[in-house]
Order: structure tokens, then sequence, then C-alpha cells
């Protein structure tokens, strides 16, 4: 059974940072993927991050040169550092990951099989 907790959202004044953090419980199911996504209300669920087990990232456009995913191995907690945010990143934050390799770039959520809880950021003007 795969586990995914988010914490770090809240409030934030536009330019400023927070830093999402994802701890997760794997057991014996690998993940080849782990990706950060955001829904506000009305909108689909979109693609922030990706990191894959091989190092390799991607980012939305949207967020590129402001946001950062990395990984904690030992701990391993996923995050997402947010900087320079801005009023239209406000959003339900969600980690997912998937238990087999994906297509390069952002990819749907549909292509992902675990998700956490999501967690709320607010960024105001």
């Amino acid at each position: 059974q795969v586990h995914m907790v988010e914490s770090g959202g809240g409030s934030v004044q536009a330019g400023g940072s927070l830093r999402l953090s994802c701890a997760m419980s794997t057991g014996p199911v690998r993940l080849y993927v782990m990706g950060w996504f955001r829904r506000t209300p009305g909108k689909e669920r979109e693609g922030v991050a990706r990191l894959d087990t091989d190092g390799v990232t991607a980012y939305a456009d949207s967020v590129k040169g402001r946001f950062t995913i990395t990984k904690d191995n030992v701990k391993n907690i996923l995050y997402l550092q947010m900087n320079s945010l801005k009023p239209e990143d406000s959003a339900m934050y969600y980690c997912a990951g998937a238990h087999n390799p994906l297509l390069p770039g952002i990819v749907d959520d549909l292509w992902y099989h675990h998700w956490g809880q999501g967690i709320q950021v607010s960024v105001s003007a």
C-alpha cells in the first residue's frame, strides 16, 4: 500500500516562497515517476513538476525557473520548492506517483496511480 502525505502549504504574499513536502511510504511498490499537480476550482488538475527515478525532471511552462522538484532518498520525501510565487499559483497541490515508466514530460494525471490528499497554497497579491 502506497501512502503519500503532503505538508508545507499555507498562505504567502506574491513574490514569496513555500516548500511543499510529500512523505511517501511505498512498501514493496517501486515508483518510477513522482510528480506534483495542482487544481483550482472549476479547472482540471494540471501537472506542475515531475521527477523520474533516474533524476530527470520536467516542469510546466508556467512554473519553469520558479519551482524545483527534488527528493530526499533517505527520508523518502518529495519536495517542491516554490519561489517567486504569483496569485495564479494559488491552488490545491497534490503529490503523485506512478508505478510504471511514463512518456517524457508533463503527462496527464490519469497516468499516475497513487495520490496524496492535497494541500492548499494561497498567494495574495
